[in-house]
C-alpha cells in the first residue's frame, strides 16, 4: 500500500525522520513500507536497519523530479534494482545524463508513472500507473485492461495538519519565496498523508485488480544489507594471503630503517600484524601505504594521524612519524580483537598537495569504488528564524531581533508563536547535502550499490550520507585533509633553499627534539606562527609548564583543548606537574593507569584506561563511550546501556558515590574535545618542525606563513613578527613583487596579493610583462604595457607600487588621470610605433607621511612606512614593556598595547568577561584579562591602540594584566580631512 514514502532526506519537502516514519507505519500495522526520497537514497541504509528491527519489510526505491515537476517512481526489485537506481540518477548528479519524462529500460526496478503522465497502453512489463485514492473517480473510463497496469500510489510526505504546514513552510523556503506566493505545482497535495491501510484500500474497492497489482508488486520487491562485515576494499593485491605477506615484507623492511634491530618493537610487530590478518585490515593499511608512497615520491610533505599511529606497523609503513613504544601509546586504542571496524588514519597534506593526492586515489582505485564521504547541513538555531521570518514577510529588523535573541523574541505576537512552533519541528532536519572534510571511501563492490552519488564543487562523486551511516554499514574512511601548517613548512624549506642555498632535512625530527636553541624557543613561548601551538591560551600554558621537552608538548597539545580545561583539570595538571610529591590520586587506579600525566585524563587512551580498568567495562564498550565522547558514535540507547553499566559496576566494586562522580565528570568534560596521544603526538611533530624553522631560519619560515594565510592570527601580525626578528618590511612594487610575499636577503617585499581589492588578473599581468619585457621605466610605460583599469591603477598607486619612479602619490594620481584621457592606445598588435604622451609641468605638491599610513591601512590591512604607535597622538608608551611584567607582578601598571585578538567567554553566572592579547611598543606580545565589571566600564572599541591600567598578576610563572580601566588612544587625524 505504501509506495511513495517521503523522509526529510528529500530536502526541503519531508516533514518525517527516517525513525518517525517508520514508528508512523508500525502504528497503522503496515506490513511493508517503500522509502522513496526524492532524487536521492541518502536514508535507505538507516530505513533498512529500523523496520528490520520493526519487523516491518523494507523497499527501496527513489522519487524522480525534474524540479517541481514529478517524472516516476522507480521501486527496486531488490539490492540491484537499488543499485540501479542510484547509478541514474547519479548519471545525473555528475553531468553525463539530463533527467527525462521516460525512464531508462531498468532490468529490476518498477516504474510508477502519475496518473495521466503515460498511456496504460505505452508502458513497458515494469512500468505502471500509479493513482491515488483522490483519482479514483477518473477511473470509469478505463477499460480492465489499462487497469491491469495500475498500482495505489498513495504519497506519504506528512502526519497531520501541523507537518502539512510544516512542508509548506519548506517549501517556501526551497523556493525563496513569501509562503503566500506559492503555487498549488510547488507543494504536496494535502492528501499526501500517512493514511492506515483501511483509509487507502476503501476508495478501490470497486477496483480490486488494483489493490492486487498493488500487493503483487509489493510482494515482489525486497533489500536487505549486510551491517555485520567491513565494505572497504578487501584485497590491496588481489588476494587477501598476498596481503598479508606483502604487508609484512614492508613492515620488517620499515622495521630496520626505524628501529634498527631493537627486540622489543620486534615483537610489538609480530603482535600486531597478527591481529591485523585475524581481522582481515592488511588491505587498509596497504592502502594508507601505497597514498603516502605516491605523495612521497612526488615531494608531498604529510602527517599521519588518528588512532592508526598507535601502531608500530603504521609507524614502520612511513604513514606516521609517531613512535608508539617511545610515547607508550596504548595498543588497545590502536586496535583490540572486539573491535569490528579498522582504525582510523587522517593524512594531512598541504592545502595545495591535497586534491593531487585525491585524485590519484580516485584514478588508483576506481571512480566506482571511490567516493568523498558526504554530510549534511541541518537546520539549526538562529538560522532557522532568520529563513522562516523571511517566508512569513516579517521586516528584516524584526528578523534581526527574532534571530538574535529567540527566547526573549517568540512571543511577542501569534506570528512569531507561529514561527517558533515550526522551528522547533524542523530544528535537526537536512537542509543542504555538503561533503564530510576529508572522508574519502574505498568500496569492494560499486559505491553505488549502497547510495547515489553527488558531484560538489569539489569536483570528485560524494556520498549522499554521512559517516555515521557509513560505520553502520561497515564502512571506515580514510581521511585526506588539508593543513595550512604543512604548507608553511615545506614552503620555508623552499624559500630557505632561494634565499640561503641551504637544504633542510625536515624530517630530522629528532635532532630538532633536542636542539638547545629549539628547547629554549619553546621554553620561552615564541611560538608565533608555528602549527598548533601560537595560540595565546598555548602560548600562556607552555610558559606555565616550563615546556622544553617532547612529551610534555604533547601533553600540553591534548591539556589545552576545552575539555580538560572546563572540567578544571588543566590548572590541577600544571600544578601537579610542578609538584608532583604534593597531591593525592582520587583512588589507586588512577595512579596505576594514569601516573604519567599525574592521576589526569589527558588523552582518549586514558578514559579507555579508566573504563576498563576503574569501572570494569569491557574494552569494546569502553571504546564506544570513547567514540560517543568524541562525536563518533550516535547510538544514543548503545551509550546510555554503557553509561549505567559503568556507575552499576562501580556501585558492585564498592567504590563510594562521591569518587564515582568525579571520576565520570571527567570523562564526561572530555565529550567532542577529547584527542588521541598519537593525535597529539602527530602534531607536536609538526609543532618542532617549525620550531626548528623559526629558530635557524626566522625570516624565511615567516614569509613561508604569511604566504599560507592560514595561521592563528591576522597577516599583519606576521609581518610584524618579522620585523620584529630583523625583517625589513618593504610595500609592494611593480618592478620587485610577486603575487605573494617574497623573501630577498632580509628584505621581505609584501606581494600584490595584500593590496585590497587589487584583481588577481592585474597582478598577475604584472609579474608576466615584467618578466617578458624588464621592469617598467615609468607611469606611463606602465600604463601602455598593463593597461590597468584607472580604479586598478589608483590602488597601486596609493599602495607604493610605482613608487621606482620617485614621484609622489599626489603627482603620480596628477599624471595617471592625464594619461588615461589623453593616451588611449591602440591594441598592441595595431601599434606600429610606440607614442608618448605630452609632457605636463606641475606645481609641487607635498606629500605627508601620514597620509602614506592610512592609505596603508586602508588598502594593506596595516601601516608599514610607520608603526601603529607612531601614528599616536600622544607620545606617551607606557611605563613598562612585556618582557618587564616578571619583575612587577603584585604591581599596578600602566601600559599601552595594540589589539591583537579578544577570546570572548561567559561566566557561570552567564556574564561576559575577555581575554584579550597585545602588542607592546617593542613588538612582544602581552595577555589582558578584562572581568565582567571592568569590561562593562570600559568595553573594546574595535583595532586599535589601548592605553590599560592594571595589577601584573602571575600564576605558574606566567605573567599577565589584570585589567581596572582602559581607554582606546587617538590617532593624529588623517591630514586629507582636515
Amino acid at each position: 500500500m505504501y509506495l511513495n514514502a517521503h523522509s526529510y532526506y528529500s530536502l526541503r519537502y519531508g516533514t518525517f525522520s527516517v525513525e518517525k516514519l517508520v514508528e508512523a507505519a508500525v502504528r497503522r500495522k503496515a506490513e511493508a513500507l517503500a522509502l522513496t526520497d526524492i532524487n536521492n537514497s541518502s536514508g535507505m541504509i538507516d530505513f533498512v536497519k529500523a523496520c528490520k528491527e520493526q519487523n516491518i519489510k523494507p523497499i527501496g526505491g527513489m522519487e524522480f523530479r525534474d524540479g517541481d515537476q514529478l517524472l516516476f517512481t522507480g521501486i527496486a526489485r531488490n539490492n540491484e534494482g537499488f543499485r540501479e537506481l542510484n547509478e541514474y540518477i547519479s548519471s545525473i548528479n555528475l553531468g553525463e545524463k539530463e533527467y527525462s519524462e521516460t525512464a531508462p529500460d531498468f532490468s529490476n526496478v518498477f516504474v510508477i508513472y502519475p496518473f495521466g503522465k503515460k498511456l496504460p497502453r505505452k508502458l513497458k512489463d515494469n512500468e505502471f500507473t500509479g493513482v491515488k485514492p483522490s483519482q479514483t473517480g477518473k477511473l470509469l473510463s478505463h477499460s480492465r485492461q489499462e487497469l491491469s497496469r495500475m498500482v495505489i500510489r498513495q504519497p506519504v510526505t506528512f502526519a497531520d495538519e501541523q507537518t502539512y504546514r510544516l512542508h509548506k513552510n519548506l517549501r517556501a523556503i526551497d523556493h525563496n519565496l513569501l509562503l503566500s506566493h506559492l503555487k498549488p505545482g510547488m507543494y504536496a497535495a494535502p492528501d499526501d498523508i500517512f493514511l492506515s491501510p483501511e483509509a487507502i484500500r476503501q476508495p478501490f474497492a470497486q477496483y480490486p485488480q488494483i489493490i492486487e497489482n498493488t500487493m503483487q508488486l509489493t510482494d515482489a520487491c525486497a533489500i536487505d544489507f549486510d551491517y555485520d562485515s567491513v565494505k572497504n576494499k578487501a584485497a590491496f593485491t588481489g588476494s587477501r594471503y598476498d596481503d598479508k605477506i606483502l604487508l609484512e615484507k614492508l613492515t620488517y623492511d620499515g622495521l630496520k630503517y626505524r628501529y634498527g634491530n631493537n627486540k622489543t618493537a620486534l615483537q610489538r610487530v609480530k603482535s600486531e600484524l597478527a591481529i591485523i590478518d585475524k581481522l582481515g585490515f592488511s588491505s587498509y593499511f596497504l592502502i594508507a601505504w601505497d597514498i603516502v608512497r605516491y605523495s612521497m615520491s612526488r615531494g608531498f610533505y604529510h602527517v599521519g594521524r588518528g588512532s592508526g599511529a598507535n601502531s608500530v606497523v603504521a609507524y614502520c609503513l612511513k604513514i606516521t612519524d609517531v613512535d608508539p613504544i617511545e610515547l607508550n601509546l596504548y595498543f588497545e586504542r590502536f586496535i583490540n580483537p572486539k573491535r569490528s571496524s579498522p582504525p582510523d588514519f587522517d593524512i594531512d597534506y598541504s592545502w595545495k598537495d591535497r586534491d593531487e593526492v585525491i585524485d590519484y586515489i580516485f584514478k588508483r582505485y576506481g571512480r566506482k569504488h571511490t567516493a568523498l564521504l558526504g554530510t549534511s547541513v541541518t537546520f539549526r538555531g538562529k538560522s532557522i528564524y532568520r529563513e522562516l521570518g523571511k517566508v512569513h514577510g516579517l521586516p528584516k529588523a524584526e528578523i534581526d531581533r527574532l534571530t538574535e535573541n529567540p527566547a526573549t523574541e517568540k512571543d511577542r505576537n501569534s506570528i512569531t508563536r507561529h514561527i517558533h512552533s515550526l522551528a522547533v519541528l524542523m530544528t535537526d532536519f537536512p537542509n543542504i547535502r555538503s561533503i564530510h572534510a576529508g572522508g574519502i571511501l574505498i568500496s569492494e563492490k560499486p559505491i553505488t550499490c549502497y547510495t547515489a552519488l553527488d558531484l560538489p564543487p569539489k569536483g570528485f562523486p560524494t556520498v549522499q550520507w554521512d559517516m555515521y551511516v557509513a560505520e553502520s554499514v561497515g564502512f571506515e574512511k580514510l581521511d585526506i585533509l588539508s593543513q595550512r601548517g604543512i604548507g608553511h613548512i615545506k614552503d620555508a624549506v623552499d624559500i630557505i633553499r632561494r634565499n640561503r642555498d641551504i637544504d633542510v632535512d625536515i624530517h630530522k625530527v629528532e635532532k630538532f627534539k633536542n636542539d638547545p636553541r629549539v628547547k629554549a624557543q619553546l621554553r620561552r613561548a615564541e611560538t608565533n606562527g608555528c602549527f598548533y601551538i601560537e595560540s595565546p591560551a598555548t602560548r600562556g600554558l607552555l610558559k606555565k609548564l616550563k615546556c622544553d621537552d617532547y612529551l610534555t608538548l604533547v601533553a600540553a597539545s591534548s591539556i589545552i583543548r576545552p575539555g580538560v580545561a572546563r572540567s578544571g583539570m588543566m590548572k590541577e595538571y600544571i600544578y601537579r606537574f610542578h609538584n608532583p610529591d604534593k597531591f593525592k590520586y582520587i583512588h589507586p587506579v588512577m595512579k596505576e593507569q594514569l601516573e604519567e600525566t599525574y592521576g589526569v585524563m589527558v588523552y582518549q587512551e586514558d578514559v579507555l584506561k579508566v573504563c576498563h580498568h576503574f569501572a570494569g567495562l569491557d574494552l569494546a564498550d569502553a571504546d564506544v563511550l570513547r567514540r560517543a565522547m568524541s562525536g563518533k558514535y550516535r547510538g544514543k540507547q548503545e551509550f546510555r546501556r554503557i553509561v549505567d553499566k559503568f556507575f552499576e559496576n562501580c556501585r558492585a566494586r564498592g567504590y563510594p558515590e562521591h569518587i564515582t562522580k568525579e571520576v565520570w565528570r571527567q570523562i564526561e568534560s572530555f565529550a567532542g574535545y577529547s584527542f588521541s596521544k598519537a593525535h597529539s603526538a602527530s602534531y607536536a611533530v609538526e609543532s618542532f618542525q617549525s620550531l626548528y624553522l623559526k629558530a635557524y631560519f626566522p625570516l624565511e619560515f615567516q614569509v613561508a606563513v604569511i604566504n599560507n594565510f592560514g595561521g592563528f592570527y591576522h597577516s599583519w601580525v606576521y609581518f610584524n613578527e618579522a620585523r620584529r626578528q630583523g625583517g625589513n618590511i618593504l610595500l609592494p612594487c611593480v618592478n620587485n613583487s610577486e603575487y605573494k610575499t617574497c623573501l630577498r636577503g632580509k628584505d621581505i617585499r609584501m606581494g600584490f596579493i595584500h593590496i585590497s581589492k587589487l584583481e588577481k588578473t592585474t597582478g598577475k599581468k604584472i609579474i608576466e610583462e615584467r618578466e617578458r619585457n624588464g621592469n617598467f621605466t615609468g607611469l606611463e610605460d606602465f600604463i601602455s604595457r598593463v593597461e590597468p583599469g584607472m580604479e586598478q591603477l589608483i590602488l597601486l598607486i596609493r599602495a607604493g607600487a610605482l613608487r621606482f619612479t620617485g614621484k609622489s602619490k599626489q603627482q603620480l594620481l596628477w599624471e595617471a588621470h592625464l594619461l588615461q584621457k589623453t593616451n588611449k592606445p591602440l591594441p598592441k598588435g595595431l601599434r606600429l610605433f610606440d607614442s608618448h604622451a605630452r609632457q605636463f609641468k606641475l606645481p609641487q605638491l607635498e606629500n605627508d607621511p601620514l597620509e602614506d599610513a592610512y592609505d596603508e591601512i586602508e588598502l594593506l590591512d596595516f601601516p608599514v612606512s610607520m608603526t601603529y604607535f607612531d601614528m599616536l597622538q600622544t607620545a606617551f608608551r607606557g611605563e613598562a614593556l612585556a618582557r618587564d611584567f616578571n619583575r612587577l607582578v603584585g604591581k599596578k601598571i600602566r601600559v599601552v598595547g595594540l589589539l591583537v585578538t579578544i577570546k570572548y567567554v561567559k561566566t557561570v553566572k552567564g556574564e561576559l568577561m575577555h581575554f584579550a592579547t597585545f602588542l607592546d611598543p617593542s613588538g612582544e606580545m602581552f595577555d589582558t584579562v578584562h572581568f565582567p565589571p571592568v569590561l562593562k566600564k570600559y568595553p573594546f572599541r574595535g583595532h586599535g591602540v589601548y592605553l590599560i591600567l592594571g595589577k601584573v598578576v602571575e600564576e605558574f610563572g606566567y605573567a599577565g594584566i589584570e585589567t581596572e580601566k582602559m581607554a582606546k588612544l587617538p590617532f593624529r587625524p588623517d591630514p586629507r580631512e582636515e
